[in-house]
């Protein structure tokens, strides 16, 4: 779910317009990407352009949004580009779904982490 490793591409991840370069791996097989800013609002959007090479780019949006004393993370993530879109269907969506269930935890436990690292500098 999501990728296995990331390196920050230019040194102002993640501003506008910079880049990150990820592996997803899935059993014996992993494929390389980069992905873009190409919006953001900080603390509250984030919109970045995944590519994956011959299969094209999607979109990923998140949203911050406050939700009584805590936050609700919407996220939509889509094919934008090239040959990807025409796996899209009610299936690809459902996975989708899933591996998006995961993804907060996940993104507490780096922001925790990295809080913790801040906090005992």
């Amino acid at each position: 779910m999501g990728p296995s490793s990331s390196t920050p591409l230019d040194g102002d991840w993640p501003g506008l317009g910079s880049r990150l370069r990820y592996t997803v791996k899935l059993g014996p097989w992993s494929v390389e990407g980069v992905t873009t800013v190409r919006h953001r609002e900080p603390g509250r959007e984030l919109e970045l352009e995944a590519s994956f090479k011959a299969l094209g780019t999607a979109r990923i949006f998140l949203q911050l949004r406050p939700w009584g004393e805590e936050t609700l993370v919407v996220c939509d993530e889509h094919p934008l580009r090239g040959p990807a879109g025409t796996f899209h269907n009610p299936v690809s969506e459902a996975a989708l779904q899933l591996r998006h269930r995961g993804m907060p935890a996940r993104l507490a436990g780096l922001v925790e982490e990295e809080h913790r690292e801040v906090r005992h500098a």
